[in-house]
């Protein structure tokens, strides 16, 4: 059984604004070839949850701990972020003021230090539930606390152990993880979590349409680039570390619907809230191209399906980033 703690302290966040651009155009579903098949049961248990990449070596898909999803700082002030590049997969959330925070997996891989560390919102419930992770945060706003135990979601915070503050950095932007640490703490039997997407091979992607260059927008104040440099997607606007960018095979857009939290920042901003169910258009990027499609979430704790007209789609195995862009204000643009 997980011995993480579900603390009640209650840490408000305050958001910085980021500038950003956007612009947008979208067309009909493309067309794919017929349901693509997914791997069977011995070889999902040699692949990695997170990734559906093969387990090699002395590995094992089934670690004695949980995923853990670091919430992590991603406005200018956050720069550099540290860890980012061992992350699994990687969610890029709307918060307050029109900007963004990142929900990182950990899972194949526990860094000894990450972040900047912050705090959790509602969004997160949807997100990590799937594969019940143990969320890795700075706190957050009481509101969220009470839905984050209702949701039967761990958590460990500042104060609890693996956390320090960076002496050389301006608070709240200097609180780090260290994840072994946490690891040892939210010890668990050896249990291999569900895959968090669909997982294929390259063969069973469609052919899509060309797209290399993306621009993500989250609604005015911020819009996340992407350019396909031959190899894979590289974020023209990332605050990682030299060195230690997140290396994407695959950019998955999600359009989401998007609600208010129901409180304010200390800023006075409403906080806003991602409502992963339901259903929505998928928009998927992957060597350098794009496949239209439909996501479906039957619930918060549910996980995602991906599907064309011609049925179900697979994402090819790799290193994911997600963007849960808003279906009302949000955009996606891309260009050959």
């Amino acid at each position: 059984m997980r011995r993480a703690r579900l603390i009640t302290t209650v840490l408000l966040s305050s958001g910085l604004l980021l500038a950003g651009c956007g612009g947008g155009s979208d067309s009909e579903e493309d067309a794919a070839p017929a349901a693509q098949q997914v791997a069977g049961a011995e070889e999902v248990a040699s692949t990695w949850p997170m990734t559906g990449l093969p387990v090699e070596g002395d590995d094992d898909a089934a670690q004695p701990h949980p995923v853990l999803v670091t919430k992590m700082d991603n406005t200018y002030s956050s720069s550099p972020q540290i860890g980012l590049g061992s992350a699994d997969l990687v969610v890029e959330e709307l918060v307050e003021g029109g900007l963004t925070r990142l929900a990182a997996f950990y899972y194949s891989e526990l860094p000894d230090n990450v972040g900047p560390v912050r705090s959790m919102r509602a969004s997160d419930i949807g997100i990590v539930s799937p594969v019940d992770a143990t969320v890795v945060t700075s706190g957050a706003a009481g509101k969220t606390i009470a839905r984050i135990n209702d949701a039967g979601i761990p958590f460990y915070q500042e104060g609890d152990t693996g956390f320090s503050r960076d002496s050389s950095r301006s608070a709240p932007y200097n609180l780090f993880a260290n994840l072994q640490t946490v690891a040892e703490d939210a010890a668990i039997d050896a249990t291999r979590p569900q895959d968090y997407l669909p997982w294929g091979t390259e063969e069973d992607f469609p052919s899509g349409q060309p797209a290399k260059k993306i621009a993500a927008s989250f609604g005015g104040s911020h819009t996340t680039n992407w350019t396909f440099d031959g190899k894979g997607y590289v974020n023209e606007n990332t605050y990682a570390e030299q060195g230690d960018e997140f290396p994407a095979d695959t950019v998955l857009v999600l359009r989401v619907q998007v609600g208010d939290a129901g409180y304010l920042d200390p800023a006075g901003n409403p906080v806003p809230e991602t409502k992963l169910e339901g259903k929505g258009e998928a928009l998927i990027f992957h060597d350098g191209r794009l496949v239209r499609g439909t996501w479906s979430k039957a619930a918060l704790d549910s996980p995602i399906s991906l599907s064309t007209k011609a049925g179900k789609l697979t994402v090819p195995a790799g290193r994911t980033w997600i963007e849960l862009v808003p279906a009302a204000n949000g955009d996606v643009t891309f260009t050959k």
